[in-house]
């Protein structure tokens, strides 16, 4: 199987399946002297890991990270860095019933056409557990970019199904399990997501992602553009299905009178290029939404087919998240520092003695 690395000078192969002994990732071109121990990146993992809350899959997972090389003495040394995260609550035989069919939505029959053979327990490497070794990932690339350049990537759910969450306040998005950066509409998104669990059906999220202290220059103009970079990235997250970064869609219906971000010796005077032109840096916030589709493991019976193509119902057993968004806030947020980690090793590499007699305008909330 390819495509299993992410990254050009900071690279991450993850490795292991949803139901196997264990997952992981051997991260490459991380700069040396980083200071780093387990904790730093256990507590990103304990935001995303099952069983937090009851809106959530109730797989028990410690999710407990260990450092297997490319630290000494609590700092990196610039070789690769092995991270191990064991599995410790598989429930495979809740599987067994999908042995021989597909469930609508997930990557069963696509898998099965593409190698001919098929780890059903969990969805093995097409499970949203691998996403794991990506977060742990993102928590070193989140502590480089916040040390060395006071980057900080943060991400909160703007929308749950058809309710819309208004943003606050960022001090709501840590304290309540929907991350959602308001504390009035909690009730209101359990109560929703309480039904969705009785009934046994799954919705969908929007996820928004900011990432500010960036500083202008990063990215490329061509092929490897910041923005196409984070586009990526975003999509190779499971069940995320659309991505915006700025104005998105909506810069569809937008005049150019509107739509371009004037600039003044005081700032920029708004930011519908959420932070990227011409694949760029402006120095603005980085702004991404993302949208994750309902979660395609539903008890409720849908049709699909068998592996000699005769029709069957299928209904899916097991434990799984009736809002997969819930968790996804800090999946995302590793893969935006993931890109920019990348893209400022790659630009220092090339770009480091560039210097210009043009001010770096400050940032101007409008």
């Amino acid at each position: 199987m390819s495509g299993n690395t992410f990254g050009t000078l900071f690279t991450v192969t993850t490795f292991g399946e949803s139901h196997g002994p264990a997952i992981g990732c051997v991260i490459d071109g991380c700069p040396p002297g980083l200071k780093l121990v387990e904790t730093d990146i256990q507590i990103e993992l304990d935001r995303r890991k099952p069983g937090t809350s009851r809106h959530v899959t109730q797989r028990q997972e410690n999710d407990r990270v260990e450092i297997l090389s490319g630290v000494f003495d609590s700092v990196t040394t610039g070789t690769p860095i092995a991270l191990l995260i064991r599995n410790t609550d598989q429930h495979s035989k809740d599987y067994n019933s999908i042995a021989e069919t597909f469930r609508p939505g997930h990557a069963d029959y696509t898998y099965w056409h593409k190698y001919g053979v098929r780890d059903y327990f969990g969805g093995g490497r097409a499970s949203a557990r691998l996403t794991a070794p990506n977060v742990a990932a993102g928590a070193i690339a989140k502590k480089w970019l916040r040390e060395r350049f006071g980057v900080q990537v943060r991400g909160y759910m703007s929308a749950l199904g058809e309710i819309d969450i208004p943003f606050v306040d960022w001090v709501h998005v840590a304290n309540n399990p929907f991350f959602a950066p308001n504390s009035h509409i909690v009730p209101q998104l359990e109560a929703y997501i309480d039904e969705l669990r009785r009934n046994g059906d799954s919705i969908g999220a929007r996820i928004s992602v900011i990432a500010s202290g960036v500083c202008p220059g990063w990215g490329e103009p061509l092929f490897d553009k910041l923005d196409a970079d984070i586009a990526y990235a975003m999509m190779g997250i499971n069940a995320v299905k659309g991505i915006e970064i700025g104005a998105g869609f909506e810069s569809a219906r937008q005049r150019g009178s509107l739509h371009s971000d004037e600039l003044t010796p005081e700032g920029f005077m708004s930011n519908k290029a959420g932070g990227v032109l011409g694949g760029i840096s402006t120095g603005q916030d980085i702004i991404v939404s993302i949208a994750i589709k309902p979660t395609s493991s539903i008890r409720i019976s849908r049709r699909s087919i068998g592996k000699n193509g005769a029709p069957v119902m299928v209904k899916t057993l097991g434990r799984h998240d009736p809002c997969v968004g819930i968790r996804a806030i800090p999946i995302s947020e590793a893969m935006l520092a993931l890109v920019l980690i990348d893209h400022v090793l790659r630009h220092r590499a090339q770009c480091a003695d560039v210097q210009t007699k043009t001010p770096i305008i400050p940032i101007h909330a409008p």
